[in-house]
Protein backbone atom coordinates (compact mmCIF):
# COMPACT_ATOMS: atom_id res chain seq x y z
CA UNK A 1 0.00 0.00 0.00
CA UNK A 2 0.73 3.77 -0.85
CA UNK A 3 2.43 4.96 3.20
CA UNK A 4 2.41 8.61 1.43
CA UNK A 5 0.22 11.02 3.23
CA UNK A 6 -1.73 13.36 0.74
CA UNK A 7 -1.90 16.84 0.95
CA UNK A 8 -5.41 16.95 2.59
CA UNK A 9 -4.35 14.27 5.56
CA UNK A 10 -1.22 16.40 6.18
CA UNK A 11 -3.38 19.33 6.42
CA UNK A 12 -6.23 17.37 8.84
CA UNK A 13 -2.79 16.64 10.90
CA UNK A 14 -2.12 19.72 11.05
CA UNK A 15 -5.17 21.24 12.33
CA UNK A 16 -5.58 18.19 15.23
CA UNK A 17 -2.00 19.01 15.94
CA UNK A 18 -2.63 22.51 16.77
CA UNK A 19 -6.32 22.14 18.08
CA UNK A 20 -4.62 19.87 20.50
CA UNK A 21 -2.22 21.98 21.20
CA UNK A 22 -4.55 25.13 22.40
CA UNK A 23 -7.15 22.67 24.73
CA UNK A 24 -5.27 19.64 26.01
CA UNK A 25 -5.22 20.41 30.34
CA UNK A 26 -2.10 21.42 31.49
CA UNK A 27 -2.57 18.91 34.32
CA UNK A 28 -3.94 15.34 33.82
CA UNK A 29 -6.92 14.82 34.72
CA UNK A 30 -8.53 12.86 38.13
CA UNK A 31 -9.13 9.35 37.30
CA UNK A 32 -12.42 8.67 35.27
CA UNK A 33 -12.88 5.84 38.27
CA UNK A 34 -14.02 8.50 40.30
CA UNK A 35 -17.40 10.45 40.14
CA UNK A 36 -15.20 13.65 40.40
CA UNK A 37 -13.20 11.86 36.93
CA UNK A 38 -15.76 10.97 34.99
CA UNK A 39 -17.71 14.38 35.10
CA UNK A 40 -14.44 16.03 33.99
CA UNK A 41 -13.61 13.54 31.26
CA UNK A 42 -17.31 13.87 30.45
CA UNK A 43 -16.63 17.52 30.16
CA UNK A 44 -13.72 16.93 27.87
CA UNK A 45 -15.39 14.78 25.20
CA UNK A 46 -18.18 17.52 24.97
CA UNK A 47 -15.33 19.63 23.76
CA UNK A 48 -13.86 17.17 21.66
CA UNK A 49 -17.90 16.86 20.04
CA UNK A 50 -17.89 20.75 20.22
CA UNK A 51 -14.72 20.40 18.09
CA UNK A 52 -15.91 17.96 15.53
CA UNK A 53 -13.22 15.67 16.78
CA UNK A 54 -14.86 13.02 19.38
CA UNK A 55 -15.44 10.64 16.37
CA UNK A 56 -14.35 11.54 13.34
CA UNK A 57 -14.80 8.85 10.96
CA UNK A 58 -18.15 8.34 11.68
CA UNK A 59 -20.96 10.38 9.43
CA UNK A 60 -21.86 14.25 9.93
CA UNK A 61 -25.30 13.02 10.40
CA UNK A 62 -24.62 11.47 13.50
CA UNK A 63 -21.94 13.94 14.85
CA UNK A 64 -19.14 12.81 13.14
CA UNK A 65 -17.15 14.63 10.20
CA UNK A 66 -17.38 12.03 7.81
CA UNK A 67 -13.64 11.15 7.48
CA UNK A 68 -11.67 7.84 6.78
CA UNK A 69 -10.23 5.64 9.11
CA UNK A 70 -7.14 6.67 7.85
CA UNK A 71 -8.02 9.81 9.18
CA UNK A 72 -9.11 8.33 12.23
CA UNK A 73 -5.68 7.00 12.84
CA UNK A 74 -3.78 10.20 11.90
CA UNK A 75 -6.21 11.51 14.59
CA UNK A 76 -5.38 9.21 17.12
CA UNK A 77 -1.55 9.44 16.84
CA UNK A 78 -1.77 12.67 17.10
CA UNK A 79 -4.43 12.66 20.53
CA UNK A 80 -1.99 10.42 22.07
CA UNK A 81 0.97 12.29 21.33
CA UNK A 82 -0.21 15.41 22.62
CA UNK A 83 -1.10 13.29 26.09
CA UNK A 84 -4.80 13.93 26.02
CA UNK A 85 -6.93 12.25 28.26
CA UNK A 86 -8.11 9.12 28.32
CA UNK A 87 -11.60 8.65 26.40
CA UNK A 88 -14.36 7.76 28.89
CA UNK A 89 -16.76 7.28 26.18
CA UNK A 90 -14.70 4.38 24.60
CA UNK A 91 -16.88 1.57 25.00
CA UNK A 92 -20.22 3.44 23.15
CA UNK A 93 -17.65 4.99 20.37
CA UNK A 94 -15.10 2.41 19.66
CA UNK A 95 -16.98 -0.77 20.35
CA UNK A 96 -21.16 -0.11 20.24
CA UNK A 97 -20.77 2.18 17.48
CA UNK A 98 -19.17 0.65 14.80
CA UNK A 99 -21.76 -2.26 15.62
CA UNK A 100 -24.60 -0.07 15.62
CA UNK A 101 -23.64 1.51 12.38
CA UNK A 102 -23.59 -1.79 10.61
CA UNK A 103 -27.06 -3.43 11.85
CA UNK A 104 -29.26 -0.61 13.54
CA UNK A 105 -32.10 1.10 12.34
CA UNK A 106 -32.12 4.80 11.27
CA UNK A 107 -34.20 5.55 14.14
CA UNK A 108 -31.66 4.06 16.56
CA UNK A 109 -28.79 5.67 15.09
CA UNK A 110 -30.40 8.81 15.11
CA UNK A 111 -31.37 8.19 18.93
CA UNK A 112 -28.21 6.92 20.31
CA UNK A 113 -24.90 8.10 18.11
CA UNK A 114 -25.64 12.34 18.31
CA UNK A 115 -26.19 11.45 22.44
CA UNK A 116 -23.26 9.49 22.54
CA UNK A 117 -20.98 11.54 20.82
CA UNK A 118 -21.93 14.38 23.45
CA UNK A 119 -21.27 12.06 25.94
CA UNK A 120 -24.77 12.61 26.60
CA UNK A 121 -24.92 9.34 27.32
CA UNK A 122 -21.40 7.06 27.89
CA UNK A 123 -22.30 3.24 27.85
CA UNK A 124 -20.50 0.20 29.46
CA UNK A 125 -20.45 -2.81 28.65
CA UNK A 126 -22.68 -5.83 29.81
CA UNK A 127 -21.56 -9.16 28.14
CA UNK A 128 -19.22 -11.53 31.10
CA UNK A 129 -20.60 -13.34 33.36
CA UNK A 130 -19.38 -15.13 36.71
CA UNK A 131 -19.38 -18.44 34.52
CA UNK A 132 -19.03 -16.98 30.73
CA UNK A 133 -15.67 -14.06 30.41
CA UNK A 134 -13.73 -15.14 27.47
CA UNK A 135 -16.09 -18.10 26.83
CA UNK A 136 -19.06 -15.83 26.37
CA UNK A 137 -21.10 -17.99 24.41
CA UNK A 138 -21.45 -19.41 27.88
CA UNK A 139 -23.33 -17.03 29.16
CA UNK A 140 -26.88 -17.43 31.03
CA UNK A 141 -28.56 -14.07 31.31
CA UNK A 142 -31.88 -14.46 30.27
CA UNK A 143 -34.65 -12.35 27.69
CA UNK A 144 -38.09 -13.79 27.72
CA UNK A 145 -40.71 -12.01 25.58
CA UNK A 146 -43.12 -9.75 27.22
CA UNK A 147 -46.10 -8.09 25.17
CA UNK A 148 -44.32 -5.36 22.81
CA UNK A 149 -40.85 -6.29 24.68
CA UNK A 150 -38.32 -8.71 26.59
CA UNK A 151 -38.14 -9.35 30.53
CA UNK A 152 -34.74 -9.47 30.96
CA UNK A 153 -33.08 -11.47 33.86
CA UNK A 154 -29.62 -12.81 35.00
CA UNK A 155 -25.85 -11.26 35.80
CA UNK A 156 -23.23 -9.43 34.31
CA UNK A 157 -19.55 -8.75 35.26
CA UNK A 158 -16.52 -6.85 35.06
CA UNK A 159 -18.40 -4.38 33.09
CA UNK A 160 -16.29 -1.31 32.68
CA UNK A 161 -17.45 2.45 33.58
CA UNK A 162 -21.00 0.91 34.33
CA UNK A 163 -21.03 2.58 38.03
CA UNK A 164 -21.29 6.02 36.23
CA UNK A 165 -22.51 5.13 32.71
CA UNK A 166 -26.14 6.01 31.56
CA UNK A 167 -26.71 2.90 29.04
CA UNK A 168 -25.26 -0.65 28.82
CA UNK A 169 -25.40 -2.87 25.97
CA UNK A 170 -25.40 -6.60 26.90
CA UNK A 171 -26.05 -9.86 24.96
CA UNK A 172 -29.10 -12.67 26.68
CA UNK A 173 -30.53 -15.72 25.83
CA UNK A 174 -33.80 -15.46 24.04
CA UNK A 175 -34.29 -18.86 23.30
CA UNK A 176 -34.85 -20.73 26.11
CA UNK A 177 -32.91 -24.58 24.62
CA UNK A 178 -30.90 -22.80 22.75
CA UNK A 179 -27.26 -23.70 23.43
CA UNK A 180 -23.76 -21.96 23.19
CA UNK A 181 -23.89 -19.26 19.94
CA UNK A 182 -27.59 -20.04 19.36
CA UNK A 183 -30.53 -18.29 20.54
CA UNK A 184 -28.69 -15.25 21.37
CA UNK A 185 -30.05 -11.60 21.05
CA UNK A 186 -27.85 -8.32 21.71
CA UNK A 187 -30.01 -5.55 23.74
CA UNK A 188 -29.22 -1.77 24.44
CA UNK A 189 -31.11 -0.14 27.76
CA UNK A 190 -30.49 2.58 30.23
CA UNK A 191 -28.77 1.26 33.40
CA UNK A 192 -31.01 3.50 35.55
CA UNK A 193 -34.23 0.94 34.43
CA UNK A 194 -36.90 -0.66 36.99
CA UNK A 195 -34.89 -4.03 38.06
CA UNK A 196 -31.22 -2.83 37.36
CA UNK A 197 -29.41 -2.92 40.28
CA UNK A 198 -25.08 -1.72 39.85
CA UNK A 199 -22.90 -2.72 42.06
CA UNK A 200 -19.50 -1.51 42.32
CA UNK A 201 -16.22 -3.73 42.67
CA UNK A 202 -13.41 -1.88 44.42
CA UNK A 203 -9.76 -2.11 42.44
CA UNK A 204 -6.80 -2.34 44.32
CA UNK A 205 -6.71 1.59 44.15
CA UNK A 206 -9.97 1.45 46.23
CA UNK A 207 -12.08 2.71 42.94
CA UNK A 208 -14.53 1.02 41.04
CA UNK A 209 -13.37 0.82 37.67
CA UNK A 210 -15.97 -2.35 36.93
CA UNK A 211 -19.05 -3.36 38.44
CA UNK A 212 -21.60 -5.83 38.44
CA UNK A 213 -25.08 -5.66 37.13
CA UNK A 214 -27.87 -7.76 38.26
CA UNK A 215 -31.08 -7.67 36.28
CA UNK A 216 -34.32 -8.54 37.56
CA UNK A 217 -37.49 -8.65 35.24
CA UNK A 218 -36.10 -5.58 33.33
CA UNK A 219 -38.59 -4.66 30.61
CA UNK A 220 -36.96 -3.33 27.78
CA UNK A 221 -39.09 -2.03 24.61
CA UNK A 222 -38.78 -3.96 21.37
CA UNK A 223 -36.67 -0.75 19.98
CA UNK A 224 -33.77 -1.99 22.35
CA UNK A 225 -33.07 -4.78 20.08
CA UNK A 226 -29.58 -4.64 17.61
CA UNK A 227 -29.62 -6.73 14.74
CA UNK A 228 -33.06 -8.40 15.18
CA UNK A 229 -34.19 -11.01 17.75
CA UNK A 230 -31.46 -14.60 17.75
CA UNK A 231 -28.47 -12.87 15.91
CA UNK A 232 -26.78 -11.51 19.08
CA UNK A 233 -23.86 -13.66 18.30
CA UNK A 234 -23.48 -12.39 14.33
CA UNK A 235 -23.84 -8.90 15.91
CA UNK A 236 -21.52 -9.34 18.72
CA UNK A 237 -18.94 -10.54 16.18
CA UNK A 238 -18.62 -7.05 14.90
CA UNK A 239 -17.90 -5.56 18.29
CA UNK A 240 -15.60 -7.69 19.63
CA UNK A 241 -13.41 -6.91 16.23
CA UNK A 242 -13.90 -3.77 16.79
CA UNK A 243 -12.86 -4.73 20.38
CA UNK A 244 -9.85 -6.79 19.59
CA UNK A 245 -8.67 -5.24 16.54
CA UNK A 246 -8.63 -2.14 14.95
CA UNK A 247 -10.68 0.97 17.19
CA UNK A 248 -9.82 0.05 20.64
CA UNK A 249 -6.40 0.24 21.16
CA UNK A 250 -5.36 2.52 18.18
CA UNK A 251 -1.44 2.46 17.17
CA UNK A 252 -1.16 6.09 18.30
CA UNK A 253 -0.77 4.95 21.80
CA UNK A 254 1.38 2.66 21.67
CA UNK A 255 3.57 4.63 19.27
CA UNK A 256 3.04 7.71 22.11
CA UNK A 257 4.48 5.07 24.74
CA UNK A 258 7.65 4.39 22.62
CA UNK A 259 8.52 7.13 21.96
CA UNK A 260 8.16 7.92 25.69
CA UNK A 261 10.03 4.68 26.38
CA UNK A 262 12.90 5.86 23.89
CA UNK A 263 13.59 9.05 26.06
CA UNK A 264 14.09 7.16 28.98
CA UNK A 265 15.96 4.82 27.48
CA UNK A 266 18.39 7.60 26.25
CA UNK A 267 20.59 7.94 29.25
CA UNK A 268 20.60 4.45 30.71
CA UNK A 269 24.25 2.84 31.14
CA UNK A 270 22.93 -1.07 30.35
CA UNK A 271 22.91 -1.43 26.53
CA UNK A 272 20.37 -4.90 26.95
CA UNK A 273 18.08 -2.29 27.85
CA UNK A 274 18.53 0.75 25.07
CA UNK A 275 18.29 -2.27 22.92
CA UNK A 276 14.76 -3.39 23.92
CA UNK A 277 13.59 -0.53 23.99
CA UNK A 278 14.42 0.07 20.39
CA UNK A 279 12.84 -2.73 20.06
CA UNK A 280 9.94 -1.96 21.18
CA UNK A 281 9.73 1.27 19.19
CA UNK A 282 9.95 -1.04 15.92
CA UNK A 283 7.63 -3.39 17.42
CA UNK A 284 5.46 -0.27 17.83
CA UNK A 285 5.83 0.96 14.27
CA UNK A 286 5.58 -2.83 12.71
CA UNK A 287 1.91 -2.70 14.45
CA UNK A 288 1.19 1.07 13.24
CA UNK A 289 1.77 -0.17 9.50
CA UNK A 290 0.02 -3.05 10.00
CA UNK A 291 -3.30 -1.28 10.84
CA UNK A 292 -2.98 1.36 7.89
CA UNK A 293 -2.97 -1.81 5.89
CA UNK A 294 -5.76 -2.95 7.84
CA UNK A 295 -7.49 -0.16 7.12
CA UNK A 296 -7.32 0.54 3.41
CA UNK A 297 -8.56 -3.06 3.59
CA UNK A 298 -11.41 -2.32 5.39
CA UNK A 299 -12.00 1.08 2.94
CA UNK A 300 -11.97 -1.76 -0.10
CA UNK A 301 -14.77 -3.83 1.67
CA UNK A 302 -12.67 -6.70 3.21
CA UNK A 303 -13.75 -7.78 7.01
CA UNK A 304 -10.97 -8.10 10.16
CA UNK A 305 -13.07 -11.32 10.97
CA UNK A 306 -10.47 -13.49 13.64
CA UNK A 307 -7.52 -12.17 11.88
CA UNK A 308 -8.66 -8.75 14.51
CA UNK A 309 -7.30 -11.70 17.55
CA UNK A 310 -3.54 -11.49 15.94
CA UNK A 311 -3.86 -8.07 16.19
CA UNK A 312 -5.23 -7.99 20.26
CA UNK A 313 -2.71 -10.61 20.86
CA UNK A 314 0.32 -8.29 19.66
CA UNK A 315 -0.94 -4.87 20.88
CA UNK A 316 -2.03 -6.33 24.84
CA UNK A 317 1.83 -7.97 24.91
CA UNK A 318 3.66 -5.34 23.56
CA UNK A 319 2.06 -3.05 25.93
CA UNK A 320 2.83 -5.06 28.85
CA UNK A 321 6.71 -5.62 27.48
CA UNK A 322 7.27 -1.76 27.05
CA UNK A 323 5.59 -0.93 30.98
CA UNK A 324 7.79 -3.55 32.10
CA UNK A 325 11.00 -2.51 30.37
CA UNK A 326 10.18 1.43 31.64
CA UNK A 327 10.01 -0.04 35.17
CA UNK A 328 13.67 -2.17 34.75
CA UNK A 329 15.10 1.38 33.04
CA UNK A 330 13.41 3.15 36.20
CA UNK A 331 15.15 0.48 38.43
CA UNK A 332 14.09 0.27 42.06
CA UNK A 333 13.93 3.51 42.94
CA UNK A 334 11.23 4.43 40.73
CA UNK A 335 8.33 6.08 42.14
CA UNK A 336 5.15 4.11 44.00
CA UNK A 337 2.79 6.16 41.20
CA UNK A 338 2.98 7.88 38.63
CA UNK A 339 2.44 7.52 34.85
CA UNK A 340 5.02 4.24 34.12
CA UNK A 341 3.21 2.49 37.38
CA UNK A 342 -0.38 2.90 36.59
CA UNK A 343 0.22 2.24 32.92
CA UNK A 344 2.38 -0.80 33.84
CA UNK A 345 -1.04 -1.46 36.26
CA UNK A 346 -3.27 -1.33 33.58
CA UNK A 347 -1.03 -3.27 30.99
CA UNK A 348 -1.47 -6.38 33.29
CA UNK A 349 -5.01 -6.08 32.61
CA UNK A 350 -4.78 -6.56 28.32
CA UNK A 351 -4.06 -9.95 27.62
CA UNK A 352 -7.09 -10.58 29.71
CA UNK A 353 -9.94 -8.21 28.45
CA UNK A 354 -11.17 -8.12 25.11
CA UNK A 355 -10.83 -12.32 25.56
CA UNK A 356 -8.07 -13.79 27.34
CA UNK A 357 -4.87 -14.32 25.02
CA UNK A 358 -5.11 -18.01 25.29
CA UNK A 359 -8.40 -18.04 23.50
CA UNK A 360 -7.56 -15.27 21.04
CA UNK A 361 -4.72 -18.25 20.36
CA UNK A 362 -7.06 -20.74 19.80
CA UNK A 363 -9.07 -18.50 17.87
CA UNK A 364 -5.93 -17.57 15.59
CA UNK A 365 -5.02 -21.04 15.28
CA UNK A 366 -8.37 -22.43 14.23
CA UNK A 367 -9.78 -19.74 11.53
CA UNK A 368 -6.61 -18.70 10.69
CA UNK A 369 -3.96 -21.21 10.45
CA UNK A 370 -6.84 -23.96 9.93
CA UNK A 371 -5.16 -26.18 12.28
CA UNK A 372 -7.21 -28.94 14.08
CA UNK A 373 -9.19 -28.40 16.85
Amino acid sequence: MDLTFTPRQRAFRAEVRAWLAEHVPADPLPSMDTAAGFARHREWERTLAGAGLAAVSWPREYGGRGADLIDWLIFEEEYWAAGAPGRVTQNGIFLLAPTLLAYGTEEQKRRHLPRMVRADDVWAQAWSEPEAGSDLAALRATAAPDGDGWRLNGQKTWSSRAVHADWCFGLFRSDPGSERHRGLTYFMLPLDSDGVTVRPIAQLDGEAGFAEIFFDDVFVPADGVLGGIGQGWKVAMATTSSERGLTLRSPGRFMATADRLLELARDSADQALRDAAVQAWSDSEAYRLHTFQAAARLAEGAELGAASSLMKVFWSELDLRMHELALDLLGPDAPLAGRWLDGFLFALAGPIYAGTNEIQRNIIAERVLGLPR
